[in-house]
């Protein structure tokens, strides 16, 4: 039998065959299924930790993120509603009196300056837009786990 094996590689040498060894954990690693989805640079913090680490990493983190967004929204909110709220009441009792054609004269200003500055903003934005998309993209698994975890941080 090892004769045959022999003569069967012999013979395969001869006619200029060669056949080549696939170490499959190697495949596995080079082509992972997210390097298929969004490209052969994606995936570094995957080679340093299993998959369930990276989802909960970003679950936490994004909960985190997402119960303080919503704390500080409401209090945001709060202080800016209060805030016209005392204000119209200070207009209607008559200890304040607001001269809403400046205050509209100066929003008016206002948006021709944001305007003018967002102009000039774009391409700092798309290079941002284009960073955290990169990000992103490198990192798949601990993002999803993040945004899972910022709805329910947001939800809480």
């Amino acid at each position: 039998m090892a004769e045959q094996h022999r003569e069967a590689q012999g013979d395969a040498d001869s006619e200029g065959e060669a056949y080549e060894v696939v170490d499959l954990t190697e495949y596995a690693h080079s082509h992972q299924w997210w390097s298929r989805v969004f490209g052969s640079n994606s995936g570094p913090i995957a080679e340093k930790y299993s998959v369930a680490t990276q989802i909960m990493m970003g679950g936490v983190t994004g909960w985190c993120a997402g119960y303080l967004f919503q704390r500080v929204g409401k209090i945001a909110a709060t202080a800016v509603g209060g805030g016209f709220l005392l204000l119209q009441i200070a207009n209607h009792s008559g200890y304040v009196q607001v001269d809403w054609k400046k205050v509209e004269k100066d929003v008016n200003k206002a948006k021709r300056h944001l305007n003018k500055k967002a102009n000039k903003a774009v391409p700092e934005i798309n290079t941002f837009i284009e960073g955290a998309t990169e990000f992103v993209k490198r990192n798949i698994v601990l993002s999803s786990g993040f945004a899972g975890g910022f709805l329910l941080g947001v939800a809480s």
